[in-house]
């Protein structure tokens, strides 16, 4: 069972990062930012940020529901679209911008100190690079034989995979211990079996 996505959350870091570049970002890059923020909540506080659904693609992971949303997909023509109006526009294939201040409040500050987190290690990076540096990392790395061979387009990444450890030097944060990443595995499997009562 997948999560419920956070439609207005994926909006609001959508926001977040095309303001802190200036008003305007680069769709790739922005998925990449968002995937960083999603790695890095889930393993210091056991749930993502925007409860997306992530795919490992030849660039690398893409959270494909907040995808969808840039790209204007059939799947989100609904009045929550009109929410979207109110704060991101895309401009064109591969851009969009902000258009509004950024709704704080659908944010805690936890997931606030995440997006931080984000921008300030991995902005300095174009989308292209980011997609390289995304490489490095476990969770897409164990589907680079697959996605090489041309047999499949895309596969599933779980989020238990995203606890995984980098090689040393890959990432700036500390390694979780195995008792670290079982604890946080319960946490994952609990956020599933509540959705799994309330859906």
């Amino acid at each position: 069972m997948q999560l419920s996505f956070s439609y207005k959350k994926a909006i609001q870091s959508l926001n977040y990062f095309a303001i802190q570049a200036g008003g305007s970002l680069n769709k790739m890059k922005a998925l990449k930012l968002i995937y960083f923020a999603d790695r890095y909540h889930l393993r210091k506080y056991g749930r993502p940020i925007t409860n997306d659904t992530y795919f490992a693609l030849p660039y690398g992971p893409v959270a494909s529901a907040s995808r969808n949303v840039l790209e204007d997909g059939d799947e989100y023509q609904t009045p929550e679209s009109s929410y979207k109006q109110q704060f991101v526009q895309v401009t064109d294939k591969y851009t969009y911008k902000s258009i509004h201040d950024v709704k704080q409040d659908v944010f805690s500050q936890s997931d606030q100190e995440a997006l931080s987190y984000a921008w300030k290690t991995y902005s300095q990076k174009d989308h292209f690079a980011l997609a390289e540096e995304t490489h490095r990392f476990p969770e897409w790395s164990k589907h680079e034989a697959a996605l090489k061979s041309g047999q499949v387009s895309r596969r599933s990444m779980p989020y238990s995979d995203f606890l995984e450890n980098t090689e040393p030097g890959v990432e700036v944060l500390p390694s979780l211990s195995k008792e670290d990443q079982d604890d946080l595995r319960e946490d994952i499997a609990e956020l599933h079996a509540i959705e799994g009562v309330w859906s």
